[in-house]
């Protein structure tokens, strides 16, 4: 009888591991739409040159290839510092894409510009996001000379 019970409870466990190895932590649909704040999304090539506007110079970053997508941003230099950072592309393939990003963006952007560098803690959960978001602003900050 205790050998039947140990049986079981091996076998138990063994299928709750291959369950549990077999999740997939992403949802693969593609019925989701963009939000709102990736809605400014650009499309094709992107210009690796700083165009100067009235707040500053605004300069393009490289586009940083994740596991779930690419993720580029921009960054507005005034007097020398960061000034603003919009995020040009970010993986938005399925809702679960959108939602960590709706969360993860902006604390990236406010941990870049209180950092003013790409030296900037990792979000938890959104660990491919955030280091595709600081190669891409190092590189913006690297065309700008910062």
């Amino acid at each position: 009888m205790p050998i039947r019970r140990a049986l079981l409870a091996v076998l138990a466990t063994a299928v709750g591991l291959v369950l549990l190895l077999s999740f997939k932590p992403h949802d693969v649909s593609q019925a989701a739409q963009p939000p709102a704040a990736l809605g400014q999304k650009q499309s094709g090539t992107t210009p690796t040159q700083g165009t100067t506007g009235t707040k500053g110079t605004t300069v393009t970053g490289d586009p940083a290839d994740t596991r779930w997508g690419p993720v580029q941003v921009a960054i507005t230099v005034s007097g020398g510092k960061i000034a603003d950072v919009q995020v040009l592309q970010a993986p938005d393939g399925n809702r679960r894409d959108i939602e960590i990003n709706d969360a993860a963006l902006p604390i990236l952007t406010q941990e870049a510009l209180s950092a003013q560098s790409a030296q900037i803690d990792t979000v938890s959960g959104a660990t491919y996001t955030s280091e595709g978001y600081a190669r891409s602003l190092q590189s913006a900050i690297d065309r700008a000379g910062l």
